[in-house]
């Protein structure tokens, strides 16, 4: 028999179904709240406590530190797979054979060229335009180069915006990088894999052959893994909602990088190395800041730390600190900001007061160091996490069209004023 939840209201009961997830999660499904009950509906700002679709893509468990994309640990994934791998696990719902990786792959290249025209498109935004702005407005240009609308019954058409997007996002975010340079863009190499390709078409100089560090391409290739989905989040949810009025790819994963964009969300790496930069101009006494960040009085934070869903330690940090440590070894940077977190990280595992509340190092914290570390400026650390989490958005949307989800319509409580009359202009 199915399990029920029982609501009072003025002292008439309603009972709604318990939905129950394979991981044994808890849902009360009230989709017909509104209707049974004569208009009452729920209030969750910020929808904390609300399920907005039922997904088989990503399980994430805040309280144990557990991740998992299809079934697959992120630790497992992270040391055994490679980035396209997990695109392909997450879109299609399995890991591809060799067989199916390669013609992904081939297909892939096969659509890098882009327009002549996009280029004209950013020439047009000044070096000081931010990244992010960039890369959203590009994303949605894309459209105007690819009109026709997705039919999302049929797999073949499916399969090929796909393959665009995951094709020619890459080449976007490395000339995004280039423009804010002034170095001249690169279009890549078809012979190299697809994570060693970014890292050519931001890192060759105009000048002299190209040759990669495998240390600095298994970081990347890492970082991009676990940054690939992340469940329900701010961007992913808008990805869905944005597509659910079955706005097109494309456009729906412009919308998703608008909404990474926020210090909150995927600029919250960015806002690390700020924070560092101003302890490095405050004479870098990190034991002060340390005491800030403990003082409930003083508006300090410590970014970087802690993690709005992880109640125990974030386990993409666990990854990445060992490469962080790698990149920063193999490349033997000295840098006074770099020291600095290295000397919080040091403190924050060790101080009782954040060991108790839980607050270690996150994703964001390690990420952020990497990405310096490589000569990259925060204002593109946002981009790197959008190319992250592009497959993720993809899944999400993918799976959202065809399980045929209606569109997004969040209802509200209303607590403006009450019927009132005109009052001509003169009287006012």
């Amino acid at each position: 028999m199915a399990k029920m939840a029982t609501l009072e209201i003025d002292g008439k009961k309603y009972e709604f179904p318990i939905v129950e997830g394979t991981e044994n999660e808890l849902g009360i499904d009230i989709k017909s709240l509104r209707a049974d009950t004569d208009g009452v509906v729920t209030l969750d700002p910020g929808y904390k406590n609300t399920g907005s679709c039922e997904s088989a893509i990503t399980f994430l468990d805040g309280e144990k530190g557990i991740l998992r994309y299809r079934g697959y640990s992120i630790e497992e994934l992270a040391e055994k797979a490679r980035f396209l791998e997990v695109c392909y696990l997450l879109i299609f719902g399995e890991l591809p054979t060799e067989e199916q990786l390669e013609k992904f792959h081939n297909d892939i290249k096969s659509q890098s060229h882009v327009d002549e025209d996009v280029k004209r498109i950013l020439d047009g935004f000044p070096k000081s335009a931010h990244p992010m702005g960039v890369l959203s407005s590009l994303t949605s240009a894309l459209v105007a180069f690819n009109p026709s609308s997705v039919n999302v019954d049929s797999e073949e058409d499916m399969y090929k915006a796909i393959v665009k997007i995951l094709a020619k996002f890459p080449v976007l975010t490395a000339w995004t990088y280039r423009k804010r340079l002034g170095l001249p863009l690169d279009y890549g190499d078809d012979n190299l894999r697809y994570v060693e390709n970014f890292v050519k078409m931001m890192f060759k100089k105009p000048s002299g052959e190209y040759t990669s560090n495998p240390l600095v391409v298994e970081a990347l290739n890492k970082l991009l893994i676990l940054h690939a989905d992340h469940e329900q989040n701010c961007s992913t949810s808008t990805v869905r909602i944005v597509g659910s009025s079955h706005a097109g790819l494309f456009v729906s994963i412009s919308a998703g990088i608008a909404a990474l964009w926020g210090p909150l969300h995927g600029g919250a790496n960015q806002a690390v190395i700020e924070m560092l930069e101003a302890i490095k101009a405050d004479g870098g006494d990190t034991k002060k800041f340390m005491a800030k960040a403990k003082d409930k009085n003083d508006p300090f934070r410590l970014m970087g730390f802690g993690h709005r869903v992880y109640k125990n330690f974030d386990p993409r940090a666990k990854i990445i600190k060992k490469a962080a440590d790698d990149v920063l070894d193999s490349l033997g940077i000295e840098d006074d900001v770099l020291s600095i977190a290295k000397a919080l990280e040091k403190e924050a595992l060790e101080d009782p007061y954040f060991v108790e509340r839980k607050l270690y190092p996150n994703v964001d914290f390690y990420s952020g160091i990497i990405y310096r570390a490589l000569g990259i400026p925060v204002e593109m650390f946002t981009p790197m996490f959008a190319l992250g989490r592009l497959p993720g958005w993809i899944a999400q949307w993918r799976e959202m069209r065809l399980q045929k989800e209606p569109i997004g319509r969040p209802r509200q409580i209303y607590v403006g004023e009450n019927l009132r009359s005109f009052v001509p202009i003169e009287k006012r």
